[in-house]
């Protein structure tokens, strides 16, 4: 909650990236090295000092990051040349891959890795460990980096200029008054804000519906992944070892997949991709991934293991075809945020990287022409195009939509594209948003055989060996927030929860949520959604998927969140 009519302090900077993830860092150290070298060379006709700050929501730079990672190190190594030297924390180079076709019993390795997840000369890397050492870095060329300072709301001048970020109160009861501690947020100008927020970002979502940067544009489809490190005996990790695989648990018409990545110290990382454009409204992507780690197969890695840490997030699966423009009058979009992911790799460090680079290499002539309109930033397009991450991702823009019809049709025609450059059998194909496609309990024939009965999925039972209920695997997130102060998770309508999405649905958000953030209660006045928003680890995935689009994720008082580790 922002107030209103009060006086906030100001900072007045160059550049501000939003969100401290891997396009943001690598464009502001980017951007750094740019401006030096453009200083040398141009002597007292050079730049002159330039500020450069990054504001982070997490407690400290890393805590909010996770991602299931294998990692193409091109534009580290075009970042950083020594990365290596300077001990950039690798887990292993990719040594053995696997990719399976999993029944409920069986698993089935093909004879030949797929050309798309052929992974020789990646290296398997922890992206939370990836970033807190990056961060210190960062900071040492002379860039701010400020963590605890959600982007709460973006600043426009009366021409509808991007001009800056108000970060977020803090100090705010539940009852949405200031408490003694109440310090409001500060106003922070800049001549080019940069949105790096990851997937969802709270406010990349309001400046595309203000500015309408998603016209003529597919909607954005979204998976959720949700994943675990396990500790296993000493010497049963191979440190390399990559694995991807289809089929169980997920049924024939939901995306997805799951993996497994040998890490050092005896560390697993297993995870499953589920799809947010399924037809079920009980589809529930942490049960499907109880179930992944109960197949036989799964379940004789991780015999005699511990897990350590929990972690979920959402992932822009849209593509090319779903990219808003990313661009305008004092303002990029970069990495996630902007759709710069190639779903048929499972892969957006290396494509968030460079695409954080070319936002650098465009600010940088905005900073020489002292001109930070959209019509000077659009060059960060033509950068983009004339990059490898275009060809990269256009050979992949329909990947996610071949599996309109299911997963069957889906590796057929996802195999033709592969061949042909990444053509659809009918060209470029549209899809819908994630949320449009779910369908209403009536049409799957789910009807109460009672009057008054409200349906549910039954209920899963987890041993804590293997299975885990989502409260358990919330805590080992790291998970906490404020409970005294107004839920970031606002309810636009709560009687359409109350009773529409009951009748119609049957409460999808009890399913969906990977936190257990959403429950429904049975009160003496009937039936009621109750929001847990402590538990949240910011994935967004309730933002994405609520079937009447009446969630809206807005940021939490600074600090609040996971505190992801090995993630």
């Amino acid at each position: 909650m922002i107030m209103e009519n009060i006086e906030r302090d100001t900072l007045e900077v160059d550049v501000l990236f939003v969100g401290a993830g891997p396009a943001s860092l690598a464009g502001a150290l980017h951007l750094r090295q740019l401006i030096n070298r453009y200083n040398q060379a141009s002597g007292d006709k050079g730049l002159g000092e330039v500020t450069i700050a990054v504001i982070e929501k997490g407690r400290e730079i890393g805590a909010h990051t996770i991602s299931g990672a294998v990692m193409d190190m091109r534009p580290l190594t075009e970042l950083m040349p020594d990365w290596k030297e300077r001990g950039a924390p690798i887990e292993a180079e990719v040594s053995v891959e696997d990719v399976s076709y999993l029944t409920s019993r069986l698993k089935l390795k093909l004879p030949i890795v797929p050309p798309p997840l052929r992974n020789h000369g990646k290296y398997v890397v922890s992206l939370n460990k990836m970033i807190r050492w990056l961060g210190p870095i960062v900071e040492e060329a002379d860039v701010m980096l400020i963590p605890e300072f959600p982007g709460a709301e973006l600043l426009h001048d009366e021409q509808n200029r991007v001009i800056g970020v108000r970060t977020g109160d803090k100090g705010i009861g539940r009852d949405g008054q200031p408490r003694d501690n109440y310090q409001p947020g500060a106003d922070i100008f800049a001549k080019v804000t940069v949105l790096g927020e990851g997937s969802r970002g709270s406010l990349t979502k309001k400046l595309v519906q203000r500015l309408n940067l998603d016209a003529e544009r597919n909607p954005q489809v979204y998976a959720v992944g949700v994943k675990e490190i396990w500790e296993l005996p000493a010497g049963r990790v191979t440190p390399g070892f990559v694995m991807h695989t289809l089929g169980y648990p997920l049924p024939n018409d939901v995306f997805g997949g799951g993996f497994v990545y040998g890490m050092n110290n005896d560390l697993l990382d297993i995870g499953l991709v589920v799809g947010l454009d399924y037809r079920d409204p009980w589809i529930d992507p942490h049960r499907l991934f109880n179930d992944f780690k109960q197949h036989p197969a799964i379940a004789a890695m991780l015999d005699g293991g511990k897990m350590l840490h929990y972690g979920a997030k959402t992932i822009p699966e849209g593509g090319l075809l779903s990219q808003p423009r990313y661009y305008g009058d004092g303002f990029l979009i970069v990495g996630d945020s902007a759709s710069f992911l190639n779903s048929q790799k499972l892969k957006g460090i290396h494509t968030a990287m460079k695409s954080g680079m070319l936002a650098a290499e465009t600010i940088l002539e905005s900073l020489i022409a002292n001109r930070f309109d959209g019509g000077q930033l659009a060059s960060f397009e033509q950068k983009v195009r004339q990059s490898y991450l275009y060809k990269e991702l256009y050979e992949v823009r329909n990947f996610h939509q071949a599996f309109r019809h299911g997963r069957r049709w889906g590796l057929i025609e996802s195999g033709i594209q592969t061949a042909t450059g990444g053509f659809g059998l009918l060209g470029d194909l549209h899809t819908e948003a994630g949320h449009e496609q779910m369908k209403k309990l009536h049409v799957l024939n789910r009807l109460p055989t009672h009057a008054g009965e409200h349906l549910q999925a039954p209920p899963q039972k987890c041993d804590n060996r293997l299975t885990f209920e989502k409260v358990t695997d919330v805590y080992r997130s790291g998970t906490e927030h404020s409970e005294d102060q107004p839920s970031h998770l606002r309810v636009l309508d709560f009687n359409i929860c109350v009773d529409r999405c009951t009748r119609e649905y049957g409460n999808p958000c009890q399913y969906f949520c990977p936190a257990a953030v959403y429950e429904v209660e049975e009160t003496d006045g009937g039936r009621r959604p109750k929001i847990n928003f402590s538990n949240c680890v910011h994935c967004k995935t309730c933002d994405i998927m609520d079937p009447y689009q009446i969630i809206d994720w807005v940021t939490p008082e600074g600090g609040g969140g996971p505190d992801y580790i090995n993630l």
